[in-house]
């Protein structure tokens, strides 16, 4: 059986470079991707264009709305300020828990390819 990975992918630099390792160190690539009620979906497309250009072998895109939360210009109406301090506060892009919720359904589809292992790139703030 061949070495599986699920990825999560969000289109951005962080996580395509995870499936670019994932992929050069032999693993099948299962991309997950997730449809939050983010007010962008630039980077779903973008998700979706590294998937196939790094020949995941599957690319999901899910569907869980963080919109009942709130909390973050991510899935509110509140504005993205153009200039952000250069310091470690968080930012109001910051979305609360997105990545343990995401990991979370990773492992969750990890269990049913039976893949030990799981691929994420984020930012440190997150």
């Amino acid at each position: 059986m061949s070495r599986r990975a699920v990825v999560l992918l969000s289109g951005g630099l962080d996580s395509a470079t995870s499936l670019a390792i994932a992929s050069a160190e032999g693993f099948d690539c299962y991309a997950l991707s997730f449809r939050y009620g983010q007010r962008h979906a630039a980077e779903l497309a973008a998700a979706a264009r590294v998937a196939r250009q790094l020949s995941a072998r599957d690319h999901v895109i899910l569907d869980i709305d963080l919109r009942q939360f709130g909390g973050s210009a991510l899935t509110e109406d509140i504005p993205v300020p153009k200039d952000r301090p250069l310091d470690d506060t968080i930012p109001v892009t910051y979305v609360p828990a997105r990545n343990t919720i995401f990991l979370s359904f990773a492992l969750a589809w990890a269990e049913v390819l039976e893949a030990d292992d799981i691929f994420v790139g984020v930012n440190a703030l997150d």
